[in-house]
């Protein structure tokens, strides 16, 4: 095991340097199990999603979930002609999860199922959603927005899914996990965990980033009694790390796969709370909004899955290697106050298109307004509960119209 080295003197943060300076800096990106509280409660809120979008293509759904000590409670407004079973839809989601015991913090069929849905007329329901207040809902298209927003997008040549890696790695272990819990390859794992990779990066002089060596491994994974340290262990390092992880990359690698040191019952779930695991693992830029439990009549749906078009489109059409892109939305309108474009310097080098040109060539070339996104991206057709856990990018199991760039050439 080898300790890490902050290449920046003590004192000295990255952004003090001049450009030529920054060789390399280290980066943390942090996924969780598909069955981690917070991630419950996401898997919950979207299956509410879906089961309403099942049975009414036009649904309109804002759903939040929590989750306290043999407890799942969904809370929001729903304007639908579906007749939805709210409990049996939060039962079912929980189950799917693994929590069948009160050992491990909930028991599907005993547990307490709170339902907080207030639901709209339809009337009601489009004009608050779309347009604001009690009158009847405009034209798709027209909608005003009730409320303002702001949408991120990123995108990197690093990786053939145009992703972080410190993201897609932390991500593609939790993913392992999960299955060989459910395999029984991890016989004394309970539901829930997650994964934290620090990885080293090299920054060129173009503005690209490139990983050099993954300096830190944890893993933590609830475990039931019995189970000695050195049988988690060798198991995770069998049965996780080792396939997951490229070789190439952990030459001086620490490991840790720490004991958990609360109870499951001890544990507080609220659906939204995962943005970086959802999104690019800390990458790009700030969001205010998670995605779950929203149709794609919401910004926080249609336009950051919009926004990660823009943003890989521009990578892809090689106009850039790295893009942040953000979108502005205000009260009273469906077209974007703003759109702007952080290449890191990178666009200099690839054709010398300046940020701005960029953005003005995004505004030209994609219709933001959240219905036409939701058109062109398919989004009442999606599962939502397929994007509860492992991201909302990048996706290679799945087949994600918003991952298909825009020809910009």
């Amino acid at each position: 095991r080898r300790c890490v080295v902050f290449p920046f003197p003590p004192g000295v943060v990255g952004a003090d340097l001049p450009r030529a300076a920054m060789m390399s800096f280290l980066f943390t990106s942090e996924a969780t199990s598909e069955s981690c509280p917070d991630k419950l409660c996401d898997r919950v809120a979207d299956a509410v999603l879906d089961a309403c979008l099942a049975q009414d293509a036009d649904a309109r759904v804002s759903c939040d979930a929590c989750t306290k000590s043999s407890m799942v409670m969904i809370l929001g407004e729903v304007a639908t002609k579906a007749s939805v079973n709210y409990e049996q839809v939060i039962r079912e989601a929980v189950k799917s999860l693994g929590y069948d015991s009160d050992e491990k913090g909930l028991d599907w069929r005993t547990m307490n199922v709170i339902v907080a849905v207030e639901e709209l007329s339809l009337e009601f329901g489009g004009g608050s959603l779309l347009g604001g207040g009690a009158a009847p809902a405009a034209p798709a298209d027209e909608a005003h927005l009730a409320d303002p927003a702001v949408v991120c997008g990123y995108a990197t040549d690093e990786t053939p899914e145009l992703m972080p890696m410190s993201h897609i790695l932390a991500t593609a272990l939790c993913t392992r996990l999960d299955s060989a819990r459910k395999k029984g390859a991890l016989a004394w794992a309970r539901p829930g965990g997650g994964a934290q990779v620090v990885l080293e990066y090299q920054e060129k002089p173009d503005g690209s980033v490139a990983p050099m060596s993954v300096r830190s491994l944890s893993l933590t994974v609830p475990r039931g009694p019995g189970v000695s340290p050195d049988q988690v262990e060798k198991d995770l390092m069998e049965h996780v790390v080792r396939p997951t992880l490229p070789g190439g990359l952990c030459n001086a690698t620490e490991y840790r796969f720490p004991d958990p040191t609360k109870q499951p019952r001890s544990d507080v779930g609220m659906s939204g709370k995962r943005l970086g695991a959802d999104t690019y693992g800390g990458w790009g830029l700030q969001m205010g909004a998670g995605s779950c439990g929203r149709d794609a009549s919401k910004v926080s749906r249609s336009a950051t899955y919009g926004a990660r078009w823009v943003a890989q489109s521009l990578v892809a059409a090689k106009l850039c290697k790295r893009a942040a892109v953000q979108i502005g939305y205000a009260s009273g309108s469906a077209d974007p106050v703003s759109v702007s474009v952080n290449t890191y310097g990178s666009s200099k080098a690839c054709g010398g298109r300046s940020d701005a040109d960029l953005a003005e060539l995004v505004r030209k070339s994609f219709d933001l307004r959240p219905a036409s996104l939701g058109r062109k991206l398919y989004l009442k057709g999606v599962q939502y509960q397929r994007l509860s856990a492992y991201g909302h990018f990048g996706r290679t199991d799945l087949e994600l119209p918003w991952e298909k760039p825009l020809d910009l050439k």
